[in-house]
C-alpha cells in the first residue's frame, strides 16, 4: 500500500477518535479496542516486512512499545468517565490534552535517543507507536470502567 495513503488513513482514524472522545461517547469494548488493535497489527506487519532490522533496532522497538503503552495508560487515567443514561461514557478533558502534549514530547525525546544509540530511522513504524499508545489508553479506560460499577454500553448495531 502507498505509504502516503496509509498515513492519510491513519490520520483520519486518529482525528475521528479524538473528536468523538472530545464530544464524549459511550464506552463499549468493541469501540475501545478495535482501532488500537488494528493500528498495532498494521505496525507489527510493517515491522515483520522489514529485512534489515538489527538486534539494536528490535531492542529499541520493544522498549519503545512498552514506553508507548505506559504513556497511553497514563493518558487513559486522565479520561473522564461518567454514567450517562445508565451506561459508561468517556470524554477527553484538558488534562488529557496536557497528557497528549507530554506524551508527544517524551516520545520525541525517546526517538532521538534511540536514533543516537544506533536504531535505524525506519525501524519503528508510526502505526505501531500510535496503536500501542491507544491500546495502553484503552486498557486503562477499560480497567477504570470495570471498577466503576457502571455497565459498559452495548455494542452498536449498524
Amino acid at each position: 500500500m502507498n505509504p502516503w495513503l496509509l498515513a492519510a488513513i491513519i490520520a483520519v482514524v486518529v482525528i475521528a477518535v479524538v473528536i468523538k472522545r472530545m464530544i464524549g461517547e459511550p464506552v463499549n469494548a468493541k469501540d475501545l479496542f478495535v482501532a488500537p488493535a488494528v493500528l498495532t497489527g498494521i505496525g507489527v506487519l510493517t515491522l515483520l516486512k522489514k529485512t534489515d532490522l538489527t538486534g539494536t533496532d528490535l531492542a529499541w522497538v520493544i522498549a519503545g512499545t512498552a514506553f508507548g503503552a505506559a504513556l497511553g495508560a497514563l493518558r487513559g487515567a486522565t479520561v473522564q468517565l461518567v454514567d450517562k443514561g445508565g451506561f459508561l461514557w468517556q470524554r477527553y478533558t484538558g488534562r488529557t490534552f496536557l497528557a497528549v502534549i507530554g506524551t508527544l514530547a517524551l516520545t520525541a525525546g525517546f526517538s532521538v535517543l534511540a536514533l543516537k544509540m544506533g536504531m535505524h530511522e525506519n525501524a519503528r513504524p508510526l502505526q505501531l507507536s500510535l496503536g500501542v499508545s491507544f491500546l495502553g489508553e484503552s486498557l486503562m479506560v477499560g480497567r477504570r470502567g470495570m471498577t466503576s460499577g457502571i455497565p459498559f454500553a452495548p455494542a452498536r448495531t449498524r
